[in-house]
């Protein structure tokens, strides 16, 4: 009998394949201000924190001050491509009607961005209402802050033990497992990069898969084992 109640899904880059649309928005913007940083490199490093966040990392390391509405601008092209362009991952709807246990999403992107993507791949409806921005939810921490996960099981009313996770970031798989629950990485996305399973492992993912297909075997597997 499994001992779990709840799968928590991350959403960029695990259930839809946007990280590499925002990468590449951010790509183009920073090349204004002489930083050459390709797309690749901005997904591997900075999937999973806020843009707020790579911002403050970037100006810092590069001595650069970026105009107030520098955020404004990107999020409004990346909410555009995404509506227009983002695919789910493959898999998703399968994996959904697969899958034995009570869902839900938690995200540090915004419920707005998250409802248009979610729209337009088909998937909005499988989740809502139970889809957890951070910065709107609880305590608003963000990940790598464990808050959205320990919100969301208290909403379903369960123990951060019984809920696995599925994360594509190594902050997002770090955050998880400070929260308690079960961790899985994923690194079926178009960003994912070199190392990146070694990465998720390192961060505290007790395995990682690469197709999305694989998810509910392994949530089964894991639930009828004791964490060492």
């Amino acid at each position: 009998m499994s001992s779990l109640a709840l799968a928590i899904f991350d959403c960029d880059g695990t259930l839809i394949d946007s990280e590499i649309i925002a990468a590449e928005v951010h790509a183009e913007n920073f090349r204004e201000f002489g930083l050459e940083i390709d797309a690749g490199e901005i997904a591997g490093r900075f999937a999973g924190l806020t843009g707020a966040r790579m911002l403050e990392l970037l100006a810092e390391e590069n001595e650069i001050r970026f105009p107030d509405d520098f955020l404004k601008r990107a999020n409004e092209e990346i909410d555009l491509r995404l509506g227009r362009d983002v695919k789910a991952i493959a898999g998703a709807d399968d994996v959904l009607d697969r899958l034995d246990l009570a869902r839900c999403i938690c995200s540090n992107s915004s419920s707005e961005r998250l409802r248009i993507s979610l729209t337009h791949v088909g998937l909005w409806d499988r989740f809502r209402p139970y889809v957890f921005a951070a910065k709107e939810v609880g305590t608003r921490r963000e990940k790598p802050a464990p808050d959205v996960f320990l919100y969301a099981c208290k909403e379903f009313e369960v123990t951060p033990e019984q809920a696995i996770v599925l994360e594509d970031s190594v902050h997002g798989v770090a955050a998880a497992a400070a929260a308690g629950c079960r961790v899985v990485g994923f690194t079926g996305g178009r960003h994912s990069y070199p190392g990146h399973s070694d990465s998720l492992s390192d961060a505290g993912a007790e395995t990682v898969i690469a197709r999305l297909s694989d998810f509910p075997a392994v949530a089964e597997a894991l639930g009828g084992w004791e964490r060492a």
